[in-house]
């Protein structure tokens, strides 16, 4: 079970996601203000937290820029159903999944358990086997100056630290381990997200940017992510 930050000025929603949320385990500490909220994310990171855009004080995507600053926690924002700029600029600055208002409780949960997931073993994993532990997909992952550790959620460019969201990691996971190969969008949708939640081509390509330019910080040549206009893309090992 998983602690949860939720920051969202209607006292309505706040009530009853918090009532859903609990209701499956979860903990869920609430805050009504974007300020609030990022001085509780900054103190106290949570597993995961859940964002709305329109706030006082301080909207979520400036929470959400600045909480992406120094830390890679799951976040999931909420948005107006009509408002897909939200939904494009939310995934620019490092969102991992995006729900749209009004939205049912029972398709947040299922949202909540798909960041979950991908951001790292439930709590049935504790008691896994050894074998299973050393599933494929746990592997450390070495090629030429990349080195990536599922296990750890540990990204290196020449052995110096590449924070990268839940999303960014597995996407680059899927290029690195076969390079050379291209990956459609689709497949790189398939890698990163649960088989429940739709995201359209410029999701993947808004993430790929944003992981180029986190590369691009530690070494500026860095070009090992090849994009294939109209295919795909392709990891190029170096």
């Amino acid at each position: 079970m998983a602690n949860i930050t939720l920051v969202d000025d209607d006292e309505n929603i706040v009530a009853s996601v918090s009532l859903a949320l609990e209701s499956h385990g979860h903990t869920v500490k609430a805050y009504y203000d974007g300020a609030a909220g990022l001085a509780a994310l900054e103190s106290n990171p949570p597993d995961l937290a859940i964002l709305d855009v329109k706030m006082p004080r301080m909207d979520g995507m400036e929470v959400l820029r600045r909480l992406r600053q120094t830390s890679e926690v799951p976040v999931i924002i909420l948005t107006s159903k009509d408002e897909e700029i939200d939904e494009i600029l939310g995934f620019n600055l490092g969102a991992d999944d995006y729900m749209h208002k009004p939205f049912s409780q029972r398709l947040l949960i299922e949202r909540v358990k798909a960041v979950l997931r991908r951001a790292g073993p439930d709590e049935s994993d504790a008691t896994a086997s050894p074998s299973a532990a050393a599933a494929p997909g746990s592997k450390a992952i070495k090629r030429g100056r990349l080195t990536l550790d599922p296990a750890r959620h540990d990204c290196l460019w020449d052995n110096k630290p590449v924070r990268l969201t839940v999303t960014e990691f597995l996407l680059l996971q899927s290029l690195a381990q076969r390079p050379g190969f291209v990956k459609s969008r689709d497949n790189l949708m398939d890698a990163a997200y649960d088989d429940q939640v739709y995201v359209d081509d410029r999701t993947i390509d808004s993430h790929i940017k944003r992981m180029r330019k986190k590369f691009r910080q530690v070494d500026p040549e860095f070009d090992s992510i090849e994009t294939l206009y109209g295919v795909g893309y392709r990891y190029r090992e170096v």
